[in-house]
């Protein structure tokens, strides 16, 4: 009774350990394959893109700020267009501050 007892012990677990080695196996391979790998490229490239694009701006907004800043303890106007270059009482007169 014994024998019979832990032969159809051994027999379910070697099954069951049988039937989970298969089923990791599958997912394994399903895992790795190219479309998998694919995917999961393109999930990590959207992410690092977000994670730029809010960088940049984050940098954006620092450099207003600190440009503000610089404006008010320099006391100098603020510039009226939106386009980037130097300010128009900035005009080239011969005198540079540099």
């Amino acid at each position: 009774m014994r024998r019979l007892f832990w032969l159809a012990f051994g027999l379910g677990a070697g099954a069951t350990g049988a039937v989970l080695a298969s089923r990791w196996t599958r997912r394994q391979t399903q895992r790795v394959q190219p479309r998998a790998i694919a995917r999961e490229a393109k999930g990590g490239l959207l992410d690092l893109s977000k994670l730029v694009a809010g960088s940049i701006e984050e940098g954006k907004r620092a450099m207003e700020a600190r440009e503000r800043e610089l404006r008010a303890e320099h006391d100098a106007p603020t510039p009226t267009s939106s386009t980037p270059g130097p300010p128009a009482a900035a005009a080239d007169d011969g005198t540079s501050a540099v």
